[in-house]
């Protein structure tokens, strides 16, 4: 069976997506990747220019690696419910569903308290295509 590209069909990505208002219209859900001790806040709107607030405490899982060149396992961790994640070295990722967004709140923002890095891995696009043809999700 030939290889099949993930890039349009199962996953769409924003390699740097820190302070960025991303769309959640077309996928089912993101996955944050972060690197760099920092706090990573978790903000929504109803649009792109919308005024961004807190969704909730929607964050109650994360995966945690003490690597960021793969050579160590992904952990599973849960933290008390909240809408940031914070890490001290290492890498960490998490999944926000857009079911779990207050109503009318299609659009995400993960910010950093410093200079921590943030990639978006966007899943369970709503639509496969090409990926010249995926759908736009930054502003």
């Amino acid at each position: 069976m030939p290889a099949v590209e993930g890039l349009g069909r199962q996953f769409n990505v924003v390699p740097i997506a820190a302070g960025a208002g991303l769309s959640l219209r077309n996928a089912s859900g993101v996955t944050f990747i972060c690197t760099g001790n920092d706090t990573f806040t978790i903000t929504v709107a109803s649009s792109f220019a919308g005024s961004y607030a807190t969704p909730g405490n929607i964050i109650t899982r994360k995966f945690t690696n003490t690597s960021t060149n793969g050579t160590a396992a992904w952990v599973l961790a849960s933290q008390s419910a909240s809408n940031a994640v914070t890490i001290a070295s290492g890498t960490v990722a998490f999944f926000i569903s857009n079911e779990s967004l207050p109503d009318a709140k299609t659009h995400i923002k993960c910010s950093v308290g410093a200079a921590g890095l943030v990639t978006a891995v966007f899943s369970g696009l709503y639509a496969q295509r090409q990926p010249s043809n995926l759908a736009i999700v930054g502003a």
